[in-house]
């Protein structure tokens, strides 16, 4: 009886075995990849917006770093961002200062703003609200 019994399971050509999964079997798996794609993206939710603030310091610093040896070629602070890729009448100009020639931008695509303020300078970004002088800003 037992040879009779595994014949009939193992046998293909039986038209009465069922292969593969049930329905409710496939619901169940469906249902368990949807819980973790839930809880996955909102752990990375809040990174995104660690990340582009991150990056935005990060290019802060960059140029911050061409303002500083620019100084030190030419003995003054540049009057806009401009002269780092562009030489003027600068007499020990040895830019392009920024890598590509090209200025970034921020995480946010907006342009940085940079302003003189003595012997120092300033240098900031408007942040994810996009206006300048809020609480978000980001300065050197």
């Amino acid at each position: 009886m037992n040879k009779l019994v595994s014949t009939l399971l193992l046998n293909p050509e039986n038209k009465n075995s069922r292969a593969g999964f049930t329905l409710v079997e496939i619901l169940l798996v469906v249902a368990i990849l949807g819980i973790l794609a839930g809880v996955a993206v909102v752990s990375l939710k809040g990174r995104t917006k660690t990340a582009s603030i991150q990056a935005t310091r990060t290019s802060i610093q960059a140029i911050g770093t061409a303002i500083d040896t620019y100084e030190v070629d030419n003995g003054i602070y540049p009057q806009s961002l401009q002269n780092l890729l562009t030489k003027g009448n600068e007499s020990n100009w040895n830019g392009p200062y920024m890598k590509d020639g090209r200025m970034p931008k921020d995480a946010w695509g907006t342009d940085f703003s940079y302003s003189l303020q003595g012997e120092n300078y300033k240098l900031s970004s408007a942040g994810p609200d996009g206006q300048s002088g809020s609480a978000d800003d980001i300065t050197n």
